[in-house]
């Protein structure tokens, strides 16, 4: 009997190992090879394309503070007329997201169409079983739909994610950045609200126009949006009561806010003239890309004659990242680096990658300035000489480059780059430079902080690039 116990429990165990063995293998497997760029694609990019030869169509202004993110998104749901749309990695219950729901839930009943697609494996996460989603996914204005929602018979379905992060109303203004709409990105600090991070308000007087980014956007959106990688969630209303009761205190709640917005925004006082505003996207399938933004952003930093500063929050290349890189600093006299030290943070295993790799980066040739604030920073943007800035969802890391579906806007405004180097010098500021031998040059003011014991223990592993949670 003994014997039969042992044998069917070694028989259980080896089952079990052999379901973990098929779902790493699953995962891993078919994106262990990164991707080169095709020579179709590179044909497409178009460097002088991306610079304008006098006012464009759309005007734009740097959203920089997480209380800005929130009035302005509350802002654009009190404006829209016709339609409003959002995609978005990560949506979680909080404050923010009352307030948010609240508006748009208020623009639904004036007959607004609402649409909100988010990533599957986060959404499966964050939004099910929570009544806010299910009341809003019940309105007959309001659909949602997440991208990808991972089978995990399908294990080679974990991997591909939506991190496209941007927000349009009625087709006149577009918000995109970094960052996820819960209170860690959006609100005041307050309220919760402690990663720094970045957005760029676009504004078109004539959404009418086919030219320019806003109905670039908006055609990617469908595309990603009709595809067969998404599904309508939320729909129906299987406990009614609770969510009659939960749209009720969303109104209650709204009805409070308004009150404290403005009556009208004057959009063309928070933007400045851009001479051309353009969008760049990875593949939207769930496999293995081709790194469409990485190659374009690289193409278009080349161009620049005398700077690029580049603000992410990980640094994770591969070997062509690392060639780029070189290729990069060899050619223009000044490329920085503003990158969280591994101290701040808030994906302890990408910023502990970094450091593990951290001489490897050194060596391509940047100035590296490691953030040191109080608070993790999670925007990912590119100043290119006096003129391009570059705004959007796309770290400098594998993930970003081969897995995620990413956006990006490059825009064409020498004032729209001062104002963004002005917020990338607060941040360098509380920043110090690490020198090719990896010692930090002194600051007055900045002191270097020592790293958690979890991420020295990450340090001392051999992370998996593919397995990091990306935000």
């Amino acid at each position: 009997m003994a014997k039969t116990k042992r044998k069917t429990g070694r028989r259980i165990l080896l089952f079990i190992l052999m379901i973990l063995l098929y779902e790493a293998a699953g995962a891993c497997l078919p994106f262990a090879f990164q991707k080169t760029v095709s020579d179709s694609y590179k044909k497409t990019v178009d460097v002088p394309a991306f610079y304008g030869s006098g006012p464009g169509r759309e005007r734009a202004g740097i959203v920089e503070t997480n209380k800005g993110a929130l009035d302005t998104r509350l802002a654009m749901f009190r404006d829209a007329k016709k339609s409003i749309i959002i995609s978005t990695f990560d949506i979680r219950e909080g404050k923010s997201t009352d307030d948010i729901f609240a508006a748009l839930i208020d623009a639904a009943d004036r007959g607004v169409k609402v649409q909100i697609l988010v990533d599957g494996l986060y959404g499966m996460l964050h939004m099910n079983g929570k009544t806010i989603f299910q009341a809003a996914g019940s309105h007959p204005n309001i659909e949602i739909r997440f991208y990808n929602e991972p089978n995990f018979l399908k294990p080679w379905t974990i991997n591909g994610r939506l991190h496209d992060k941007y927000v349009i109303a009625d087709g006149s203004l577009l918000l995109m950045g970094g960052r996820n709409m819960f209170d860690y990105f959006i609100g005041d600090d307050s309220r919760g609200s402690i990663g720094y991070d970045r957005e760029v308000l676009l504004y078109s007087k004539k959404p009418e126009q086919k030219n320019g980014a806003i109905p670039q956007v908006l055609s990617y959106f469908k595309k990603v949006w009709d595809s067969s990688d998404c599904k309508t969630v939320f729909e129906g209303n299987p406990r009614k009561d609770k969510t009659k009761s939960e749209i009720k205190y969303l109104s209650r709640r709204y009805q409070s806010i308004k009150k404290k917005l403005p009556l009208k925004t004057d959009w063309m006082k928070q933007t400045v003239p851009v001479k051309k505003a353009s969008f760049v996207t990875n593949p939207i399938h769930i496999g293995n890309k081709e790194p469409y933004v990485w190659y374009t952003m690289q193409q278009l930093m080349l161009t620049a004659k005398k700077d690029v500063t580049i603000q992410t929050p990980y640094a994770v290349f591969s070997k062509d990242m690392y060639q780029g890189m070189e290729e990069l600093t060899g050619k223009v006299p000044n490329v920085e680096m503003l990158i969280n030290s591994t101290a701040v943070g808030d994906n302890f295993i990408a910023s502990s990658d970094y450091t593990r790799n951290r001489p490897k980066i050194l060596k391509t040739g940047p100035r590296v300035f490691e953030f040191f604030g109080d608070h993790s920073c999670h925007g990912k943007s590119i100043a290119i000489d006096d003129r391009l800035s570059v705004i959007g969802s796309y770290n400098f890391d594998m993930r970003s480059t081969y897995l995620d579906t990413e956006t990006m806007l490059v825009l064409d405004s020498p004032e729209l780059n001062r104002e963004l180097r002005t917020y990338m010098d607060k941040l360098k500021e509380q920043s110090l430079e690490i020198n090719k031998k990896e010692q930090y040059i002194p600051k007055q003011g900045v002191e270097k902080k020592n790293w958690k014991v979890l991420k020295k223990c990450c340090l001392n592993s051999v992370p998996c690039s593919f397995s990091f949670s990306d935000t």
